[in-house]
């Protein structure tokens, strides 16, 4: 049985040993990325990328005052003190102790008393033959290093979140500013349509017609106002501070810049996405919990000693030497559980189903992560495809509403034809705002997409090697 021991112990530790999980079979490159290109990876800094002073000073407000941030700043806080908790385990633990007690009786006329005290400091240790408490100690600093991960993850996408949200109100902004250059072009027009009217060259019905053209060119209006009120309020809400009073300052959505980005391989990816990351670690403190399961098959050995002074100076049940003196006891325990109704073995199953889980999940995140970049590299794609259309679109627009103006002033043109143009120019201008916006927003995700520009730690990769 001793010999079966030692074999099951060693199995054990080469287990926890075995801490770098395997990834799946990455793809050589993206089936997106444009050939021949060098990686170019976003910043360290997020958001300065994008060149606007008021989006870094939303962002400074975020890192020190979102709540989800702060929230994960303390998990991580949490995780490093039961890091700092099982590598107590590895070391001894030191007592100080003191007692006295008085003993008196008395019997046949007789009395007597007697003061027994001590001052004492124990040592303890547990020796750790099987590496349970090394083990133990691997999987907790396995999961404070995820935690660290994940608080990346969780201001990688509260500055996602917060940029996206203020890219919106720029652009809910810009629509409805365009909004009111319209309900001014539809009220000079409709200043035409009455003086003509007046002057008897223009029919009731074409009258009332710019009239509904100039009302409905007011409807928008609110509805703006309500999104623009809302996105102020998000933002509020994800820098942390109360709503009343926020303010943002307005800003052009075309003097935002895009950054440029390159993606590099999907290998490099799986050591700049935290959340890959935290997968990762995840699982290998999962493989340690389970070589923690199967070690605690195995008899615990603790070895204790005690020194000090006390009277009498031995205490026990067969020697007592009476008087003040040293005292220094040593004592050794080996603990082997007999019975346990299968509970250990069936602690190593939870263990190993646990980590299966966490297997299935770490690849999970990786196929979700080059899915995110598939994607977002799509999108850049597609957009650009679309730029020479989206402003060809807005210059025509513009040239045809200027050209049937003038040629209706000048009593050439048709009404339905000044019509057609300007209901044409409010949706190509506003269409081209989305499309401005949707270019931010799709070189936003890819910076996440891409890890934000965050790298993993070389101090949580040493981590992760040290017992």
């Amino acid at each position: 049985m001793i010999v079966s021991w030692l074999a099951s112990a060693c199995l054990s530790g080469c287990a926890a040993d075995a801490v770098k999980p395997s990834p799946p079979r990455l793809p050589p490159a993206f089936q997106q990325a444009a050939p021949d290109t060098e990686p170019e990876w976003p910043e360290t800094d997020l958001l300065r990328a994008f060149g606007s002073a008021e989006l870094d000073r939303l962002a400074a407000l975020a890192q020190r005052n979102n709540f989800d941030i702060v929230s994960a700043a303390a998990r991580v806080r949490q995780a490093d003190a039961r890091a700092r908790q099982a590598g107590a385990a590895l070391l001894p633990t030191l007592d100080a102790n003191g007692n006295a007690t008085e003993f008196t009786g008395r019997s046949g006329g007789t009395s007597g008393h007697e003061l027994d005290w001590s001052a004492l400091l124990s040592a303890s240790y547990e020796v750790d033959f099987w590496g349970k408490n090394r083990a133990a100690v691997r999987s907790a600093k396995a999961q404070a290093a995820a935690s660290r991960d994940e608080l990346a993850t969780v201001r990688i996408t509260a500055l996602v979140g917060l940029a996206s949200t203020y890219f919106q109100l720029q652009a809910v902004r810009e629509r409805l500013e365009l909004a009111r250059l319209n309900v001014d072009s539809a009220e000079q027009l409709l200043g035409v349509v009455q003086a003509r009217y007046e002057g008897g060259s223009m029919s009731a019905a074409e009258l009332a017609a710019q009239r509904a053209v100039a009302a409905n060119a007011r409807l928008p209006i609110a509805e703006l106002q309500q999104q623009e009120l809302e996105a102020i309020d998000a933002l509020a809400l994800l820098v942390g501070v109360m709503p009343e009073g926020f303010e943002v300052q307005r800003q052009p959505l075309d003097d935002i810049h895009e950054p440029a980005l390159a993606a590099g391989l999907p290998s490099e990816l799986l050591q700049r996405r935290p959340d890959v990351i935290a997968a990762e670690e995840n699982l290998v403190a999962a493989h340690a919990d389970l070589a923690v399961a199967r070690a605690a098959l195995f008899p615990s050995v603790t070895l204790s000693v005690t020194s000090g002074v006390q009277n009498p100076a031995i205490q026990a049940g067969v020697l007592t030497l009476a008087g003040t003196g040293p005292a220094l006891n040593f004592s050794g325990a080996l603990v082997q559980s007999i019975f346990d109704a299968g509970r250990r073995r069936a602690a190593i199953t939870e263990a190993r189903g646990h980590e299966e889980e966490l297997l299935a999940n770490y690849h999970g995140a990786i196929v979700s992560a080059l899915k995110d970049v598939e994607n977002a590299l799509g999108q850049r794609q597609h957009l650009d495809a679309q730029r020479q259309a989206q402003e060809d679109n807005l210059t025509q627009s513009e040239r045809a509403f200027e050209a049937a103006q003038l040629r209706y002033r000048a009593g050439s043109g048709q009404f339905v034809a000044v019509l057609d143009a300007q209901r044409a120019l409010y949706a190509a201008r506003d269409q081209f705002s989305q499309y401005r916006l949707n270019r931010l927003q799709a070189a936003l995700g890819l910076s996440k997409a891409l890890g934000g520009g965050w790298d993993r730690p070389a101090l949580a990769q040493a981590d992760m090697k040290t017992p």
